[in-house]
């Protein structure tokens, strides 16, 4: 008596293709898209710096407060401070 190796596992089925991406959802993220390009073309440089925990959570309070990113309002700040132009 021996027991056939197939009848013990069962059947797999083929997995399907990927559903398309709707139409209005591709057409969204495409502008998004758009607009972080954009943006990536004005701001060529990136400046890491350590920070406390307790003063990124202020920081990014602060900035939703204010209806703005992290990003703009340290950008508006370093400007403010640093772009005279003088090295």
């Amino acid at each position: 008596m021996t027991a056939s190796a197939s009848s013990g596992t069962p059947k797999r089925s083929a997995i399907g293709c990927k559903p398309a991406a709707d139409p209005a959802s591709t057409w969204v993220r495409q502008a998004d898209a758009l607009e972080i390009v954009a943006k990536a073309s004005i701001y060529t440089a990136r400046l890491t710096i350590d920070v406390t925990p307790a003063l990124r959570g202020r920081i990014k309070v602060i900035a939703f407060e204010r209806g703005i990113t992290a990003a703009e309002m340290l950008r508006a700040l370093l400007e403010r401070e640093y772009g005279g132009g003088k090295p």
